[in-house]
This record gives C-alpha cells, structure tokens and sequence, in this order.
C-alpha cells in the first residue's frame, strides 16, 4: 500500500486555530455590542443571527475539523435544517395562536382612590 493511497489528516497548526479563535472571539464582542445599541428587533435578531451562523461555520469547520470532509458536513447540516424548518412550521401557529390568548380589559381599569 502506498503512502498517496492512505487518506491524510488534517492536523491545522496553532496559528490557524489561534486565529480562528480570535474571529470568534471578535464577533462576540460585536454581538455584545449590537445587543446594547438601540435599533429594531427584527434588524438586531437578523444581524445577531446571521453572526452566529457565521460563528457556528468557524467551529464546525475548524474545531471539528469538518472542513475537508464534505460528505460528513452534508449529511450533518442539511437533515438537521430539514427538522429546524419543519419545527418551525409546526410551532408557527400556535405562536401566532397565543398573541390573542392574552386578556383584554372590556371596560377600564377601576381608578386608584385618592386620599
């Protein structure tokens, strides 16, 4: 058996992991700071989202060494998206269901008393 026939490993070297830990590092700082400055809720969940994803790639990719197995990163991801996107059309409706559960004043409140 020759040594091309054999499959190789893929060690990294510290300075890669060094690296990539300090991009993690970096967009948690940025997440950290988006969630205290004042925007939009649906403008701050897409960003923070899409920073984590992002975040989630990096260590899938490098930490798990993932990178250089394409078959195993596909057979990971996609049936575990599947299930994320039927979870979601599942609980979709009973999310929306109970924003009316909620119980609402037919007359006013009663008033505090003055003394």
């Amino acid at each position: 058996m020759s040594a091309h026939a054999e499959e190789e490993h893929f060690a990294g070297s510290n300075k890669l992991f060094t690296s990539i830990w300090i991009w993690l590092v970096l967009l948690t700082l940025i997440e950290i700071f988006l969630a205290y400055k004042p925007m939009s809720i649906p403008i701050m969940l897409t960003i923070l989202l899409g920073l984590s994803i992002i975040k989630a790639a990096l260590i899938v990719a490098y930490f798990m060494h993932l990178k250089f197995e394409r078959l195993s990163l596909i057979l990971t991801i996609v049936p575990m998206l599947v299930v994320c996107i039927c979870l979601l059309f599942v609980f979709f409706p009973d999310s929306f269901r109970a924003a009316g559960l909620r119980y609402q004043f037919k007359e006013q409140p009663p008033a505090a008393e003055e003394h």
